[in-house]
């Protein structure tokens, strides 16, 4: 709650104030934060979360029959958030066999340090992401949208 909010409660609680007023005060202050906030949304630099991580493949190498390989995965972000909350529920003594288990597939993964800050992390630094890949025919990408 916002400083502002709840000083005007405090004094609707003391009785500095009415109901009425208090109401007043409550959606002069609800109006007066909604256009700052359209400010803020219409300024170019502020942009809204993004809602799916996009991974694409792109072989152009000709296979036997002509084609070519196409691979288009679109995951939602709150699936990943989702994830990362509950691999920190898991009990220390299963994190670690899991750990071993991933590490034996040769995914080097501590589930310990697994956080959901540092995926927000992650995904900020999507934008700059470049993935290099030996084939010239062959094109990935990955992105938020």
């Amino acid at each position: 709650m916002n400083e502002e909010r709840r000083r005007i409660l405090e004094m609707l609680s003391t009785g500095k104030i009415t109901t009425e007023e208090a109401d007043r005060l409550l959606q002069a202050l609800g109006s007066q934060q909604a256009s700052g906030s359209a400010a803020a949304s219409s300024d170019s630099a502020v942009k809204a979360p993004p809602k799916y991580l996009r991974v694409m493949v792109e072989d152009h190498s000709h296979d036997s029959d002509g084609g070519h390989t196409q691979v288009n995965i679109r995951v939602p972000m709150q699936l990943l958030r989702a994830g990362v909350k509950l691999a920190g529920l898991i009990p220390a003594q299963a994190q670690v066999r899991v750990n071993e288990a991933l590490q034996e597939q040769g995914i080097q993964v501590d589930l310990s340090h697994l956080k959901p800050e540092n995926l927000e992390e992650l995904v900020n630094q999507l934008s700059d992401l470049t993935v290099d890949v030996d084939d010239k025919d062959t094109k990935v990408r990955v992105f938020c949208e």
